[in-house]
């Protein structure tokens, strides 16, 4: 397993147990709600600014595991070579995504950090700097993914057109 997927695996990780405190945090809105009439201050600005982190959080582990959407309607009906040039294609396209996904985010990015931009009033300031971040840096990963992608299929480092990188003739579980 190469040390980008294993980080891939790491931030998955890390995004699930996001969404368990995510979760714990609005049952105890909820509760806090109904039954003491006391809301938790924040929650909504803290889901709203969680939700692209947590989604961006989970694209490279999907790139790598072969989990990204398709079908397979073109591909099953192409030889080998065709269904690789497919992948490639699929593969560049994504690319050319999160790139343009970079291009566009470095400027908010840098101006709500350089301005200290924030969501929310009163109890809770939430910053935006940290999701645009997230955004920013987990675009760049995606793209390095998506090239790597396209050496391990020409390289045969896929041990199935669906698996993530092997290392050798085994597939790495994910």
């Amino acid at each position: 397993m190469t040390a980008a997927v294993k980080l891939a695996r790491a931030i998955h990780i890390f995004s699930s147990f996001w969404v368990l405190a995510l979760a714990l945090l609005i049952l105890a809105d909820v509760f806090g709600r109904e039954f003491l009439n006391n809301p938790i201050l924040g929650t909504k600005e803290l889901i709203q600014n969680s939700v692209v982190s947590i989604t961006f959080l989970q694209i490279p582990l999907a790139i790598y595991s072969g989990s990204m959407l398709r079908t397979s309607i073109f591909s099953d009906a192409l030889p080998p070579l065709g269904r690789r040039l497919l992948r490639t294609v699929g593969s560049l396209l994504g690319l050319i995504l999160f790139l343009g996904l970079v291009w566009s985010t470095w400027p908010s990015f840098w101006d709500a950090y350089r301005i200290g931009e924030y969501e929310g009033e009163g109890a809770l300031r939430v910053p935006t700097w940290p999701v645009r971040g997230t955004v920013l840096v987990v675009s760049l990963f995606a793209m390095f993914a998506y090239v790597s992608m396209i050496y391990f299929d020409w390289t045969g480092q896929l041990e199935s057109e669906e698996s993530a990188p092997t290392t050798g003739k085994k597939q790495m579980e994910i």
